[in-house]
C-alpha cells in the first residue's frame, strides 16, 4: 500500500540522517586527534547516501575526506611534533562540521515532520468512516 512506503522512506532517511549525525559528532570529537591506531591524524569522515529503489535512501559508506590534507602547524612542544617542530592536525574544521550538523539536523526534522504528517492523515482517514 502506497501510504506504507511514506513511512518506509521517512524511516530510512531518519535511520541515514541519525547516522550522519554520529558521524559529524565524531569529527567533532576527534578535532584535535593527531594519533590514531593507523598513524598519523585523525582523518574526517563523511557519510555518502544513494537511493533505494523504493524512492527511499540508504548509506552507501562512510568514508574518510582524502581530499583535504591534514592541517600543518607549528608546534615543537607538542609530542607528535617533526623534527622541525611541526605537527600534522586532522582535516577537521569544526565550524564546517557545525553548518553539517545543522542540515542533518534539518533534514531530520523534515523527516520527522513528513512522518507526522502521513501519520495525521492516515489517521484522519480512519476517523472518516466513524
Amino acid at each position: 500500500m502506497k501510504i506504507f512506503r511514506s513511512f518506509d522512506i521517512s524511516a530510512s532517511a531518519l535511520t541515514a540522517e541519525r547516522l550522519r549525525l554520529s558521524v559529524i559528532a565524531a569529527n567533532i570529537a576527534n578535532a584535535e586527534t593527531t594519533r590514531t591506531p593507523q598513524g598519523g591524524p585523525y582523518r574526517r569522515k563523511e557519510v555518502v547516501f544513494t537511493p533505494r529503489a523504493d524512492g527511499g535512501v540508504e548509506v552507501a559508506a562512510i568514508q574518510e575526506d582524502t581530499r583535504t590534507p591534514p592541517r600543518i602547524l607549528y608546534d615543537p612542544g607538542h609530542p607528535d611534533a617533526d623534527e622541525r617542530g611541526f605537527v600534522a592536525y586532522p582535516n577537521v574544521l569544526v565550524v564546517n562540521e557545525m553548518v553539517d550538523l545543522l542540515a542533518a539536523t534539518r533534514a531530520y526534522e523534515a523527516n520527522v515532520a513528513a512522518l507526522n504528517a502521513t501519520k495525521s492523515m492516515v489517521t484522519s482517514t480512519l476517523n472518516i468512516g466513524r
